[in-house]
């Protein structure tokens, strides 16, 4: 098992003497940050799926215009 140094000035931090990694020991602080990113994700998807049906109602808007301008030009 390997053994970790506490980093000072912090209780819940540790340091892994092998590849200097900081390690948060408190598991409720990793959860909040796991929620914290998923809302992100969620949030971020949310306004990507917006872009994309912003996207393809102009392109619908386009494709009734030059039908229109079709229908007024008698072609």
């Amino acid at each position: 098992m390997k053994k970790y140094h506490g980093v000072e000035g912090h209780g819940d931090l540790l340091r892994d003497p092998e590849t200097n990694s900081i390690i948060n020991s408190n598991s409720i602080e990793y959860e909040q940050y796991v929620a914290r990113r998923d809302v992100k994700r969620k949030k971020n998807e949310k306004v990507e799926t917006i872009e994309d049906e912003v996207a393809n109602i102009k392109s619908d808007i386009n494709e009734i215009k030059s039908l229109l301008k079709e229908l007024l030009n008698g072609s």
